[in-house]
């Protein structure tokens, strides 16, 4: 029931200047311009509204400049282009038309509330920082805001990948280029300040603003609160399974840059810089699944976020944050299946261990010895923690222990999917209230607890208590530990996965994070399998001979 890959290229247009009448009734004026948008009963949406120069030219790989001021009349209809990435069935925005000209927002409200101080809720997507754009129909805001008249919501594109995360600090000529390593959060930050200058235009009050994202996009408005450029552009977060995790340390920078040089044959950075776009494009497929994560580079993100946190730099924000009961189920369909997936994560898994001293190895043992079921599930559950839960949680712990006041949940209801569970991004559809959207849902979303979900989210953001009617949320704190059990029966329990906690917390120290680009395959699975893996191969060969022969019979 999904939107198809074709309705979504089918969805691209190019916005033009209008030169003659319109209907004022469906524009805005802002500073970069009157914008033209679309009616849908009380909806009133705006599409790739410009919020900085486009960062092509000399200005690829430099951090965004603001917008000019302008007194012309534009079409807000469609979506500005996705940015460059490998296309994947995964992230649907992937076939949305591509292009390095990509810092548009979308802009949702609805005039049945007809209040002029609304609060206003900024979405910044997921997609591991190389993926994702807001063409994505599960990201699409209309259903929010019908649910929620008083809120108006926004969608940012930013620059990933290639484009958007990648450190040419060793590179000749790379001086000149000092933010690259994080230009997709330089643009989060633009585009903030184009919200804080512009949203009250649209009825929006800019000094009650919430970000939120979803993976990637939670890292984002994890790292943004303790960035001293972003200090003032919001008031409160909202981080779905993503966390300052998601980060990489210089060290983990460099592999992305020399396979850049590679791929491109570039020397240095004016080889780089005079390819044209068709050439980056193409770049980016011999380069496929591989990019970098926000650089800790210790000029915009702190080198080590946790002490951030730590050291009160959230102070005077609220937070919700938490994640998903099966995360890392989510790569059964990134790695092509269960099969894949039996024989992929242990890899990634003995890797990581390479890393650990004996003591913290004896910790993942003793684990790993506590649960049961089959090694493949018990290393998911390990990664559910180290990457996604426990970072979060500790996120919520130094925020709270600061003064602020921080929210637990942590998601349960189950992809009807196979082997999926409540795997990593199941929520976004209840989210957006986008309940036919089943890329990860499998079935329709239960429209009942979609309405409560999106409803908790929207009372965070006007009062900073996610609260229902008849369900107190408590806020989190380091004795009690209250965590909002998100199923179809909601609820509130304490101290959840204490064991869990127990024994993994310490690993946070390693940033155990969701790299795989530099696996080794000299590893103790990949020999003691690869007798195992040759059988499997020979046996599916045998199978397809078989099944060919009788078809062809």
């Amino acid at each position: 029931m999904s939107t198809s890959k074709s309705e979504i290229r089918d969805s691209y247009g190019v916005n033009s200047k209008i030169d003659g009448e319109y209907d004022e009734s469906s524009a805005v004026k802002c500073s970069c311009g009157t914008f033209l948008g679309r009616k849908n009963d009380d909806i009133l949406i705006f599409r790739g509204i410009p919020y900085a120069k486009p960062p092509v030219g000399k200005r690829r790989w430099k951090r965004p400049e603001p917008v000019d001021d302008c007194d012309g009349v534009f079409e807000a209809y469609y979506n500005g282009k996705t940015p460059v990435q490998t296309e994947i069935d995964s992230e649907r925005a992937s076939y949305y038309p591509q292009g390095e000209d990509c810092l548009y927002l979308n802009i949702w409200s609805n005039s049945a509330c007809a209040d002029t101080d609304k609060t206003v809720m900024v979405f910044f997507h997921g997609g591991s920082y190389g993926w994702g754009g807001t063409a994505d129909p599960l990201y699409d805001g209309e259903n929010f805001v019908k649910a929620n008249p008083d809120v108006i919501l926004v969608t940012v594109g930013y620059r990933v990948g290639l484009l958007g995360f990648v450190d040419f600090s060793e590179v000749e000529g790379g001086e000149d280029f000092p933010d690259s390593p994080n230009l997709g959060i330089l643009d989060q930050i633009e585009a903030l300040r184009w919200v804080k200058k512009n949203i009250r235009f649209f009825g929006g009050n800019p000094k009650n603003v919430t970000i939120f994202g979803e993976s990637a996009g939670g890292g984002s408005v994890s790292l943004l609160p303790i960035i001293d450029e972003a200090k003032g552009l919001f008031r409160r977060v909202i981080a779905q399974s993503g966390s300052v995790a998601l980060s990489f340390s210089k060290k983990e920078c460099r592999p992305y840059t020399q396979k850049l040089l590679k791929g491109s044959g570039a020397k240095n950075m004016s080889d780089l810089t005079s390819l044209s776009e068709d050439e980056i494009i193409a770049l980016n497929k011999r380069l496929d699944l591989d990019n970098n994560f926000p650089q800790r580079d210790g000029r915009l993100i702190p080198f080590n976020p946790y002490d951030a946190y730590k050291n009160g730099a959230s102070a005077g924000i609220d937070m919700l944050i938490g994640t998903n009961k099966n995360e890392l189920n989510y790569w059964i369909g990134e790695l092509g299946g269960i099969v894949p997936f039996r024989f992929g994560i242990p890899v990634k898994f003995e890797n990581d261990l390479k890393n650990l001293s004996k003591t913290d190895k004896r910790r993942v043992s003793k684990f790993m010895s506590g649960l049961k079921g089959h090694s493949m599930w018990k290393i998911a559950e390990f990664y559910n923690e180290v990457m996604f839960r426990l970072p979060a949680l500790n996120q919520a712990e130094y925020h709270s222990k600061n003064g602020g006041k921080a929210y637990m949940y942590y998601f349960t209801e189950p992809s009807t999917i196979k082997f999926r569970g409540a795997c990593h991004a199941v929520e976004l559809a209840y989210v957006f209230g986008n309940t036919n959207e089943t890329i990860y849902t499998g079935s329709p979303a239960d429209k009942k607890l979609s309405l409560a979900v999106m409803t908790m989210w929207a009372n965070f953001a006007r009062s900073g208590n996610p609260s229902l009617s008849k369900l107190y949320w408590e806020p989190f704190n380091t004795e009690t530990r209250a965590t909002m059990m998100i199923s179809k029966r909601p609820h509130i329990q304490y101290n959840i996965l204490k064991r869990h906690r127990k024994l993994l917390n310490p690993l946070l120290r390693h940033m155990i994070n969701a790299s795989y680009t530099e696996l080794d395959l000299n590893v103790p699975f990949v020999y003691k399998s690869t007798a195992k893996v040759l059988a499997l191969a020979a046996a599916t060969t045998a199978a397809a001979l078989i099944i060919k022969k009788v078809v062809k019979d």
